[in-house]
């Protein structure tokens, strides 16, 4: 047997790279290392900003890819005795909580305590990050079926969804574009702190909303309807305005995941995707395998 001695506190995640006989390791006292299986020699090691929370390594790229609890995901390549931080990226409003990548269509999911999973494109189309939103509370775990294009995410509200990544998604509109605008985008009354033009028009200025749908901001008036944008990553009915609610179609609307209930707390999750087998575990002290082979397939 051999001994790593790579942290000063408790380690949170471990991974075995048998390609290149590494072990990689994170703890609470917030520093990634990586040692040689056979010898027990430490290769290296990086501080990241927050204590780690995903871990997951590409052997053709050697790149390691880690979660924080701040949000953020860290890229760093390894060599045989250093490594080099590739970049930094956040998108989620929580901590990550989960992480799973596809060596094949080099695409990484993390999934968070918003309840949210965003699908990073590293390989083709670079910066592109897809939304998806069909959990109510924070993802516990993600597994990928290659073979099938298919993700599953399970969460804390004991959903587990079986995610289609064969269509062509659509990136989720940045608010932040339209953040300031000072009236609504459809009816042009003016947002509660616009004083100048409440004065002019003798007007309360109303509450500004978005729709998920083109990012505009409108009042709640113009925004009454909801519906699900499913390629856009919502599988549950958001607010739209009035004009994209009547141009949705029925086809647009057509859900790109299905949903099933555990009937428990899912804590730790591992798939077996030879044999399309789920085993999942809850805070009920209750163990359960799934044959997925149904709906992953």
């Amino acid at each position: 047997a051999s001994w790593f001695s790579a942290h000063q506190s408790r380690v949170t995640m471990i991974l075995f790279v048998l390609e290149l006989e590494w072990v990689l390791s994170t703890g609470q006292d917030k520093q990634f290392a990586w040692h040689c299986s056979e010898s027990g020699q430490r290769l290296g090691g990086y501080r990241t900003s927050a204590v780690a929370s995903g871990l997951q390594f590409d052997v053709e790229t050697r790149h390691v890819f880690i979660g924080d609890h701040s949000g953020q995901v860290t890229i760093l390549k390894l060599e045989q005795e250093n490594c080099t931080l590739v970049t930094t990226f956040r998108g989620h409003t929580g901590g990550v909580t989960a992480l799973c990548w596809d060596p094949v269509q080099r695409v990484l999911f993390s999934g968070s305590s918003d309840h949210s999973v965003i699908m990073w494109d590293i390989g083709g189309r670079k910066g592109t990050a897809i939304e998806l939103q069909g959990h109510n509370d924070k993802i516990q775990a993600l597994s990928y079926a290659q073979h099938t294009r298919q993700l599953i995410s399970c969460g804390s509200d004991g959903g587990i969804v079986i995610w289609n990544m064969d269509v062509e998604r659509q990136e989720a509109v940045h608010w932040s574009v339209v953040l300031h605008g000072s009236c609504c985008s459809r009816c042009k009354q003016p947002f509660f702190w616009n004083f100048k033009q409440m004065w002019d028009s003798r007007k309360i200025g109303l509450r500004q909303h978005h729709c998920r749908k083109c990012g505009k901001a409108v009042c709640g008036k113009c925004s009454s309807k909801r519906s699900s944008i499913p390629l856009m990553g919502f599988e549950f009915e958001v607010r739209v305005c009035d004009s994209c609610h009547e141009a949705i179609t029925d086809e647009e609307r057509a859900p790109t995941a299905t949903f099933h209930d555990s009937k428990h707390n899912i804590v730790h999750v591992h798939f077996d995707a030879t044999r399309g087998w789920l085993l999942t575990s809850g805070t009920d002290k209750v163990i359960k395998l799934w044959d997925m082979t149904p709906v992953v397939s």
